[in-house]
């Protein structure tokens, strides 16, 4: 017997029940008052991060209206209502997609831009129910990029396109859910994530996943000055597979059992930090709603200071939860002590230091000049000859005094033996003739 076919709705239906037991069921130690209640809307009844992350009451002071968060990711796509209003320009940086960036890309995982686009800003459906994003009056840019080998552009040169083209078109918080699983990142990076910072742009990235392979932070996430998001659980406790670990991370936020809006606009659950970080960009964007003067580096500031002390936590930063958990309400209301740079570090200062930049130009010196007189002219040059034939010079000093020596010596000798051999002659004829 052929089993039934499960349609989309049935499967996103019966997801949506899935998560709603989990949500009745499971304690939430994101929350301060872990009350969950059966509701007529599923789905968002599902969004326990709303509550747990104390979104829901930020949203007393502020939705995010004014402000911009670009989303560079395999693009978000056209149809879903949840984006309908949301995304209002984009482009693609890899060759592949569209002109305005709303092609979701890739052959796996081409929902992936639109799922993260969707906890960021997403709207709800036109009655106020369904799926919310975090900060859902918000605006969104799409910028598609190509990952893998598909794409005849670089990545790293993608990544650094896209970031120049989100500051230039009006982006103030920038969401990067990708990793590179090493913690170096190309150089042309340099100067693109400098360029975000010195427009006054937040850039939020995900830490990566354990069970897709990543152990430790890597690039993006270990760029000075970004805001990088690890994951939690519905517990506050650090995902093991939804997460990784490294000295960067700043803050923590659900990475588990997450709701993400699909480009054939279904529902589906998810996880990983790919979908913490769009959560901690929805919240700078409330935080840089409530607080339109505030500049980047204190809006990354209200947003460590203010995150709560994870229950596992043994130090402050810590490698598996940075400051704490992420606390929309505590960032949006709370009076942080303002800060002259950023709490994260300062990417300029590391490009100085490990890249080797140019040591300023020395001063000119004021002094004058020693005057040095100029050096006598060289002697002409002589006509090249054979060494084997005598000149001048060799005859004078060579040639004449080995003459004048060599020839008397050789008569002296001349005489010597002469005179030896008449003195042996005479000796052997007295022999020869003895006297009596």
């Amino acid at each position: 017997m052929t089993a039934p076919r499960i349609t989309p709705r049935a499967r996103r239906l019966r997801t949506v029940v899935a998560l709603l037991v989990l949500a009745v069921a499971t304690p939430l130690a994101m929350a301060a008052t872990p009350t969950p209640t059966p509701t007529a809307d599923p789905e968002r009844a599902a969004e326990y991060w709303l509550e747990g992350a104390h979104i829901d009451a930020a949203w007393k002071t502020t939705r995010g209206a004014g402000v911009t968060i670009a989303i560079i990711d395999t693009g978000i796509a056209n149809g879903p209502s949840a984006f309908q209003g949301a995304v209002t320009d984009g482009t693609d940086v890899s060759g592949i997609g569209s002109d305005d960036g709303r092609t979701p890309l890739g052959p796996l995982d081409s929902d992936h831009g639109s799922r993260v686009a969707s906890l960021a800003a997403g709207r709800p459906n036109a009655d106020g129910t369904g799926m919310i994003g975090v900060a859902p009056e918000a605006k969104l840019l799409s910028i598609s990029l190509g990952f893998g080998t598909t794409a005849p552009v670089p990545f790293t040169k993608q990544v650094a396109d896209a970031m120049r083209w989100a500051v230039d078109h009006g982006a103030n918080v920038i969401n990067l859910s990708f990793t590179t699983n090493t913690l170096e990142w190309d150089r042309s990076w340099d100067d693109a994530f400098l360029y975000a910072f010195q427009h006054d742009v937040v850039v939020v990235v995900a830490a990566g996943n354990r069970g897709s392979g990543t152990a430790m932070v890597g690039a993006p996430a270990t760029i000075p000055g970004v805001l990088a998001v690890g994951g939690v659980d519905q517990r506050g406790v650090a995902s093991r597979a939804a997460s990784t670990q490294g000295i960067s991370i700043a803050v923590s936020a659900p990475s588990e059992s997450l709701l993400g809006v699909d480009a054939d606009g279904t529902v589906e659950t998810w996880n990983g930090t790919s979908g913490a970080a769009p959560i901690v960009a929805g919240v700078v964007a409330l935080v840089r709603a409530a607080h339109p003067d505030m500049d980047a580096n204190n809006v990354i500031n209200q947003i460590i200071q203010t995150a709560r002390p994870a229950p596992q936590a043994t130090a402050h930063p810590d490698p598996l939860y940075g400051y704490g958990l992420i606390d929309a309400s505590a960032a949006v209301s709370s009076a942080v002590p303002p800060v002259d740079e950023n709490p994260l570090g300062d990417l300029s200062d590391w490009i100085r230091l490990h890249r080797r930049a140019e040591a300023p130009a020395p001063a000119q010196s004021t002094s004058t000049p020693l005057a040095i007189p100029p050096l006598p002219k060289a002697d002409a040059p002589t006509k090249a000859t054979s060494p084997l034939i005598p000149s001048p010079d060799s005859l004078l000093y060579g040639t004449l005094p080995l003459a004048a020596l060599t020839v008397p010596g050789i008569l002296i000798a001349l005489g010597v033996t002469a005179a030896a051999r008449r003195i042996r002659s005479a000796r052997a004829s007295a022999r020869q003739n003895p006297d009596d």
